[in-house]
This record gives structure tokens, C-alpha cells and sequence, in this order.
């Protein structure tokens, strides 16, 4: 699973490590995370995150 990364502040999603705090199980691949689902840093939208290099 690939990670992405936020433009805004830099932060990474890793899938393996999902977002607890923020309702995403461990596992869940970028893509099936919701649409309303923001950057835990800074807030920024999913449209905002890029693949990670």
C-alpha cells in the first residue's frame, strides 16, 4: 500500500498505520478513506495529499 503525503504540512499517511484518532482502522488504504476525512496536522482536505516519494 502506497503512502501520501499532505502538501500542505508535509505529514505522511501510512495505511499500515491508519489515523486512530481520527477513525481510520490500521490497513485502510489512502483511497477508501472518506472524502471528508482531514489532514490530522494542519486540516487540510484529502484532495490535498499526493503520493508519498
Amino acid at each position: 500500500m502506497e503512502k501520501s503525503e499532505c502538501t500542505v504540512c508535509g505529514y505522511v499517511y501510512d495505511p499500515a498505520a491508519g489515523d486512530p484518532d481520527g477513525g481510520i482502522e490500521p490497513g485502510t488504504p489512502f483511497e477508501e478513506i472518506p472524502d471528508d476525512w482531514v489532514c490530522p496536522v494542519c486540516g487540510a482536505t484529502k484532495d490535498q495529499f499526493k503520493p508519498a516519494e
